[in-house]
């Protein structure tokens, strides 16, 4: 075999277990979400029959019946009628503190990137700071201040809460990301007659929107699946998916059908979004936008 051969040889091989690995990496993070998907169309009788069966129409007739039961307001056994409640709670406070959190954050790391602040650095250091603290640490007297100023059960005390544990991390995201951007672009716009805001908003912001939407994914997903909080803060009427989830598992017999269906409906909006904005996601998360 000439050195040609060997050379081809070898590429070929090298490509066969670049697939290979590739494959198993995939099975290897999307089997349980493929679990997830076919436990939710299975009845309670297949769901924990032994052996498994992983095929639907092969080894089972799948069914919808969990993911009706499961969205309707009227469904009976462990609470399920509180799911769309505390669906529309999810999106409705993850949401709202996720754009709050990347307008105030994205306002301040322009700030810390464009004029100079005294202690600067420490101002910096105390912002990152808030993110070191485990959560544990610090319900109770969070739990004893929302007692005092009544915003315990309240759309707008579980919403500031997220909010300002996702600030430090839009804060330091977004000032990494504006110092990437050349100045001259913006002194230049002012030259032109430009206002400090307006050159801001038409030159700076384009560029910064693949950054806002990375931020706004990883802050959208901890406000997401965030249950210490929410559990003893908004136990009832504004109370979110991630208690209930854990609900389904304490009352009586787990219902692991339906869990599962209210689990794929749960990540499914995440999912989407991320989906959305993948093109600007790598671009965010690298920073690098524009370069000097």
């Amino acid at each position: 075999m000439n050195n040609k051969s060997l050379g081809r040889l070898t590429a070929l091989l090298g490509r066969g277990l670049y697939w290979i690995a590739i494959v198993l990496i995939l099975l290897f993070f999307l089997f349980p979400l493929y679990w997830m998907f076919v436990a939710s169309t299975k009845s309670p009788g297949d769901v924990t029959v032994l052996p498994p069966r992983f095929v639907p129409f092969l080894q089972f007739q799948p069914t919808l019946d969990n993911y009706r039961h499961v969205l309707s307001t009227t469904a009976a056994g462990a609470r399920l009628h509180t799911f769309p409640g505390a669906l529309f709670n999810s999106f409705l406070i993850s949401g709202t503190a996720t754009v709050v959190a990347v307008i105030l954050g994205t306002l301040a790391a322009y700030v810390f990137s464009r004029f100079p602040i005294k202690g600067e650095d420490d101002w910096l250091f105390f912002i990152l700071s808030t993110r070191m603290l485990p959560p544990v640490v610090v319900i109770i007297p969070i739990f004893l201040m929302f007692n005092s100023i009544g915003f315990r059960d309240s759309f707008p005390g579980i919403t500031l809460l997220y909010v300002t544990t996702g600030l430090p991390f839009v804060v330091w995201m977004m000032k990494g990301f504006f110092d990437e951007i050349p100045r001259e672009y913006e002194d230049a716009a002012m030259v032109d007659g430009y206002s400090r805001l307006e050159a801001v908003w038409k030159i700076v912001i384009p560029e910064a929107i693949p950054a806002m939407l990375a931020t706004a994914v990883f802050v959208l997903i901890t406000a997401w699946n965030e249950f210490l909080f929410v559990t003893l803060l908004n136990p009832n009427a504004w109370s979110t998916v991630p208690p209930f989830l854990y609900q389904i598992i304490g009352y009586g017999r787990t219902e692991w059908s339906r869990m599962a269906a209210a689990s794929m409906i749960f990540i499914l909006p995440i999912v989407v979004f991320t989906f959305l904005v993948r093109k600007h996601l790598l671009r965010g998360v690298t920073f690098g936008a524009v370069r000097r």
